[in-house]
């Protein structure tokens, strides 16, 4: 079985369910008493955000880059970003790296594409829903129609995130906007709903929607547990 290393903490609520989902995932495959060999670099989110909210990149770049490289000195034979958004810095890392990244816009794309799906919409943080890296890996490597929620709902979707789904709250009045952005999202005719954020599947799951969700954690996660069992 090969070492699984996790840059988490992005937030740390989010991580907990890569841990569960990827040692259940080795569990079901191999049985017994088995688990997951997983090396952790939890990184504190604080800074982090500071540092997305005034667009220096870079320094996120910087502090993701290190954990990264920590995990490979450890025995890491390859690293997950347990987050959506840091993966606009995944190019820095593997720059550094000798050992892959398991990118979870790939991971997503190729469970999209072996369902059949075209148009697809996306929730996210702001970053991961406005800008190019996550939506154009998307299309250009998977062939997929990307579509965002308007400019009010991608503000609300973003505001939970952070001060809500980071913070460990869960709201049932949040989850009501989710599930009526969802519902626009199926009127403009995708698909499918990308939860493109690793919190969003604290929030709403499968039964809150009338079309497929794709919960990255999970996605992400079984995916890992593939690489790591050969």
């Amino acid at each position: 079985m090969k070492t699984i290393g996790l840059i988490g903490g992005m937030s740390w609520e989010s991580t907990i369910g890569y841990y569960r989902k990827i040692n259940q995932g080795v569990k079901n495959t191999l049985g017994g008493l088995h688990s997951a060999k997983i090396l952790l670099h939890s990184v504190d989110f604080a800074p982090i955000e500071q540092l997305q909210r005034s667009g220096n990149w870079a320094g996120a770049a910087e502090i993701l880059v290190d954990a990264a490289k920590s995990l490979e000195s450890a025995g890491a034979d390859f690293v997950l970003i347990c987050t959506n958004t840091m993966h606009k810095v995944a190019p820095e890392i593997e720059e550094n790296l000798s050992i892959p990244l398991l990118h979870i816009a790939d991971a997503t794309g190729e469970e999209l594409v072996k369902d059949g799906i075209r148009k697809v919409g996306l929730l996210g943080t702001a970053f991961t829903m406005e800008q190019s890296f996550y939506k154009d890996r998307l299309s250009e490597k998977y062939g997929l129609e990307v579509v965002v929620p308007g400019e009010q709902d991608r503000k609300r979707v973003h505001d939970i995130i952070y001060h809500e789904l980071c913070l460990g709250n869960i709201n049932a009045v949040s989850r009501d906007e989710y599930i009526h952005i969802v519902h626009e999202l199926e009127l403009a005719g995708v698909d499918a709903v990308i939860l493109g954020c690793t919190e969003i599947g604290m929030l709403i799951s499968q039964e809150h929607a009338g079309i497929p969700l794709y919960d990255t954690t999970a996605i992400h996660a079984a995916k890992a547990v593939e690489w790591a069992i050969p």
